[in-house]
């Protein structure tokens, strides 16, 4: 699977994390060879974890199902730039490479905030990739989503 693959597939699943009520950011995990490890949404509210989010989701099912815990090889494509609490999880894991479609200045912690992988006390620091490939798309079904919500 390429990157335009991937990040398509996980703004699919952010389509289903919205379709399920949650804050629609989706996530996918592929290998070293570009196989799909784990593909996932935001799951918070169904789970009543505060800790479900879709990069979390899936690398806890690629380390499950890989037998271990770091995921040294591995690429992470996001429909949203990763939050603190996923960016930490994604150093930890030893993710890679991350690829994220759509910025978030709120609540990114990639590129904005924190910039957690720029931190000196950040021990695994992913190639990160910010893609203008469907960066529009992704943050269209935020707006949508959001949108609604308030009307």
């Amino acid at each position: 699977m390429n990157d335009s693959e991937a990040i398509a597939l996980a703004l699919e699943e952010a389509k289903s994390a919205a379709l399920r009520g949650e804050v629609p950011v989706g996530a996918v995990l592929l290998g070293s060879e570009g196989g799909l490890l784990a593909q996932d949404g935001n799951r918070i509210l169904e789970l009543k974890d505060p800790t479900a989010h879709a990069e979390i989701q899936v690398m806890r099912t690629a380390a499950r199902n890989l037998g271990n815990e770091r995921l040294i090889g591995t690429t992470l494509f996001v429909s949203l730039e990763p939050c603190a609490m996923c960016a930490g999880a994604i150093a930890m894991a030893r993710v890679s490479r991350l690829v994220f479609a759509a910025c978030d200045p709120k609540g990114g912690a990639v590129l904005h905030g924190p910039r957690f992988f720029e931190q000196p006390t950040c021990h695994h620091r992913p190639q990160v990739v910010q893609t203008e490939l469907h960066a529009v798309e992704a943050g269209e079904i935020l707006r949508e989503f959001f949108r609604a919500r308030r009307s």
